[in-house]
């Protein structure tokens, strides 16, 4: 029964103290504002104000009725911005699924970014997924996807990041250290170290050891980045990192860098999203931010 415009106008009466200059803030003629008044008395049955002198006074039912306005105003004003800010793009929570193991710091910097570029937009960073990270997204689970893989699906829409290199990561003091490159075969002979990603979605075994028909010597699984840095200075195997992370954290590690294969191994950092989302502005403003960042960090090709 009592509208939004009922509690504006209460709340004119009160601040202006005349009919003439309540009507003139709410854009209303003085005829008008009191047939609006009126109406609103005769639905409550009860008087809001009466006339002192040329002024206005609340009676005790307006000045109920104004507390009410005073307390729900706000709120109502507050929310009608956020939802403006919400079409606009402008605020909301954006989750991040992540599907790059080697990516989280460079992630942090970008969320970093980010956030203070858009302090109206909260991040929430997902890397476990019941299924995959695809589903996910598609599912509403998430609202972007970082991933090295591109996997056309009805309803998603991907954008390359950056392009960027993988690299094999030895122990300085590896017999296989004094060369420039290693081949399918060299590394076949080798323990392995990745992350915990199933084998049919690594690139060392999709892009170069299963097209020629190889495995490794042995396959390791280890969590962290750190861990498996330290297990490959100490010849405990060997590890398949993006170049421009290897290089930042070779230098003062007790390790080496070497081509995989004749040609190098490229990839693409791509992050997904729904179609439908798009053009979402605080979307479009994390991807700028993260192309930015791409190209201060990354090795492009």
């Amino acid at each position: 029964m009592i509208e939004h415009s009922h509690l504006k106008i209460i709340s004119a009466l009160h601040r202006n103290g005349t009919l003439t200059e309540a009507a003139n803030t709410l854009f209303l003629s003085q005829s008008a504002l009191s047939h609006q008044i009126r109406s609103l008395e005769k639905k409550l049955q009860v008087a809001l104000w009466e006339r002192n002198g040329r002024y206005l006074r609340l009676t005790q039912a307006g000045m109920l009725l104004l507390q009410v306005a005073e307390q729900v105003l706000p709120v109502l004003s507050q929310a009608e911005a956020s939802l403006k800010a919400y079409g606009e793009g402008r605020q909301g929570l954006l989750r991040i699924g992540v599907e790059c193991y080697p990516c989280y710091e460079w992630l942090t910097g970008v969320t970093g970014e980010f956030m203070r570029q858009m302090p109206d937009v909260d991040i929430d960073i997902i890397s476990k997924f019941q299924f995959s990270g695809l589903e996910g997204l598609l599912n509403h689970h998430i609202d972007i996807l970082v991933t090295p893989d591109r996997i056309n699906q009805e309803g998603s829409y991907y954008e390359i990041l950056t392009d960027y290199e993988m690299v094999l990561v030895l122990a300085k003091d590896h017999p296989l250290a004094g060369n420039q490159k290693i081949s399918p075969e060299q590394l076949a002979r080798q323990t392995l170290l990745t992350f915990p990603v199933p084998e049919q979605r690594l690139d060392i075994f999709n892009h170069f050891l299963t097209p020629a028909q190889l495995k490794p010597a042995h396959h390791k699984v280890v969590e962290s980045l750190e861990l498996m840095l330290q297990m490959t200075a100490l010849q405990r195997g060997v590890c398949v990192l993006p170049k421009w992370l290897a290089q930042s954290r070779c230098t003062n590690q007790n390790l080496s860098i070497l081509q995989l294969g004749e040609t190098g191994m490229p990839r693409h950092l791509y992050i997904a999203m729904r179609e439908s989302d798009r053009d979402i502005a605080y979307i479009r403003k994390f991807i700028d931010v993260g192309q930015a960042a791409a190209g201060q960090s990354f090795d492009t090709l």
